[in-house]
């Protein structure tokens, strides 16, 4: 049987819909407000003594009613992303954000009833709850900071025009920006994927122009950017704090992450305190590029400036699905059907939105997966790390709607773990004592992106909400920034001055606060995994899909229990950086050349 061909192109969005004028599209409109009139008469049942069947046949109708909702949401941010400058993807990912606020609104009096029960009175319906179990308790969790219904109402609203909105603008801005660099005495125009390409060159002039430029640009927009940001933080706090009574604004994301506070901090701290571990990488590397000191420009240089090795998309995708296969066959099968039903946009193109993702709402339909891929080993990584996210999403399809995603702490879980995969396959295979070096470098250099970068990234967070709740500027928090910066790099890196404008180029502040830390969370965690996979062997293998069955079933703490991972002490996570710190051993005992 001839080996199929991939090639690098946009997606097929037509299992979902296909078009936005479309009679499928107004199928599910109409749909959706025929349960959403049924749901409503749910209301008048609603007592602490009402029939069980009944509050089961409820959850049932607004799973359905939410899971509509959703795929049409994807469907529109799908054909955003494909291209932000398309108006008609605009105005219907616009009137499907409305409809989500609209709806979610009418069936608000559920959550609110349920919230409003004793635990003795909500306990007669949890004995039955079965897979929607962990689904009701998250929804109490939330108890002491739920408002009245109006009030609830006019937030939904709200967030329509509000942070949602604002965060639309910032992708519509920021997705339109072009870039110019001069590469090998020619002057270029550049989306911000092409462009961030030359932070990996082996020339050090090309990679300072490519920052100087990206920080350049963003900084000319630096100041509209940093106006959404403050109005985004300042309508994030009015919610959470003030209203809604959280302790502090990183609060929310913990309690929707179902991970507490001090587990939180613990691994902030615990990060903060081996950062000197990083900075001993960096040293090295500063020696193996012929450096006195590190620039913050050369963070992601390749060691060797031979390195231009690139791969076609077809090879790409057949070297992951291999490395998958090597594991589990059958995880290798989940991930090739991305690719088989053409569910992934890997293509460059201008006005697509930039980085990538893996995107999947209705648990039994394949996901979709976006990418930019110029065929450089990290595009490949990239590959790997979305379809892990595929995988992931695929092997949860068994749980409902409501419990199919995995919280965010376990989110990275899949993709990480896939990115080790391909590492060590590449490793194993690779006969080249230099490209080995090469990969190991690549590793630490991940390692770094993924934790003390995410890390920083958070303690940033944390500062600058409380910074402009207190009245900062845009200059201000360019300041704390760059405060930021020198304590994550210590004496190990020179910084220059432009890096200050770093932040407003990072779409998950404008977007999801505090999601970052999350990274950092997963790979300390497939650390610990795939540690016990390679002293285990094939036994292990059950123990990691039944974490990722689980989706999000239950916390992640309870989720890691049955795995057999305790995450509540701090040696937990310094135990990820010992393994970090092992990988720098390994790299200082390679004779610098």
């Amino acid at each position: 049987m001839a080996e199929t061909t991939y090639t690098s192109s946009p997606w097929d969005l037509t299992a979902l819909y296909p078009a936005v004028k479309s009679s499928e599209v107004d199928e599910t409109l109409e749909r959706v407000n025929l349960y959403t009139d049924k749901f409503e008469a749910y209301r008048e049942k609603l007592t602490p003594e009402m029939d069980i069947e009944d509050f089961y046949e409820a959850i049932a109708i607004s799973e359905s009613i939410v899971l509509d909702i959703s795929k049409l949401s994807q469907y529109a941010f799908l054909k955003f992303s494909a291209n932000t400058q398309d108006s008609e993807a605009t105005t219907f990912m616009g009137k499907m954000d409305q409809l989500g606020a609209d709806i979610q609104n009418r069936m608000l009096f559920f959550s609110l009833w349920w919230k409003s029960l004793s635990d003795e009175e909500a306990e007669k319906f949890m004995v039955r709850a079965g897979q929607y179990e962990y689904y009701l308790k998250q929804l109490r969790n939330f108890k002491p900071f739920t408002l009245s219904e109006p009030e609830e109402k006019v937030i939904n609203i709200k967030n329509v025009t509000g942070s949602s909105a604002l965060y639309n603008i910032y992708e519509a801005i920021t997705n339109k920006l072009s870039f110019t660099l001069t590469v090998d005495g020619e002057e270029k125009e550049l989306t911000q994927g092409e462009l961030l390409q030359n932070v990996y060159s082996s020339n050090p002039d090309v990679r300072a122009a490519a920052y100087q430029e990206l920080f350049r640009v963003y900084g000319s927009e630096g100041p509209v950017l940093g106006l959404i940001y403050q109005n985004y933080v300042r309508d994030y706090g009015n919610e959470h704090v003030k209203l809604r009574g959280m302790q502090k604004p990183i609060s929310y994301r913990n309690l929707v992450n179902d991970v507490p506070d001090e587990i939180v901090q613990s691994l902030l701290d615990v990060a903060r305190n081996n950062a000197h571990v990083f900075h001993r990488f960096f040293k090295l590397k500063a020696k193996w590029l012929k450096m006195d000191k590190l620039r913050r420009y050369d963070i992601y240089a390749p060691v060797a400036a031979d390195n231009d090795t690139t791969y076609d998309f077809n090879k790409a995708a057949h070297m992951v699905l291999d490395a998958f296969t090597n594991f589990d066959p059958a995880m290798a099968g989940l991930a090739q059907n991305v690719l088989d039903e053409n569910h992934i946009d890997s293509e460059v193109r201008k006005g697509k939105m930039s980085g990538a993702y893996n995107y999947g709402v209705d648990p039994v339909m394949t996901p979709f997966v976006m990418i930019n891929y110029v065929g450089k080993p990290r595009d490949v990584a990239t590959l790997a790390h979305e379809l892990g996210h595929s995988v992931h999403s695929m092997l949860a399809a068994k749980q409902t709607f409501f419990n199919a995603h995995a919280p965010l702490p376990l989110a990275e879980t899949a993709s990480t773990f896939g990115e080790m995969l391909l590492t060590d396959k590449l490793l194993a295979e690779e006969a080249s004592e230099a490209v080995r070096r090469d990969i190991l470098f690549a590793q630490m250099d991940d390692a770094f992106a993924t934790i003390l970068r995410q890390i920083f990234f958070a303690m940033f967070e944390k500062e600058a909400h409380d910074a402009i709740a207190n009245g900062a500027s845009v200059e201000e928090l360019c300041e704390i920034y760059f405060r930021n910066l020198q304590d994550q790099f210590g004496d190990a890196v020179e910084l220059s001055e432009e890096f200050k404008w770093e932040w407003v180029y990072v779409s998950h502040f404008f977007d999801r606060p505090f999601y970052v830390y999350a990274y950092a969370f997963g790979q300390l965690l497939v650390f610990s995994l795939y540690q016990q996979f390679r002293q285990e062997g094939k036994s292990f293998i059950p123990r990691y899909l039944k974490i990722l069955d689980a989706g999000g079933s239950m916390s992640p703490v309870d989720i890691l229990d049955q795995a057999g991972v305790d995450i509540r002490p701090a040696s937990f996570w310094q135990g990820g950086f010992d393994v970090i710190a092992e990988m720098v051993d390994k790299l200082e005992q390679i004779p610098v050349q």
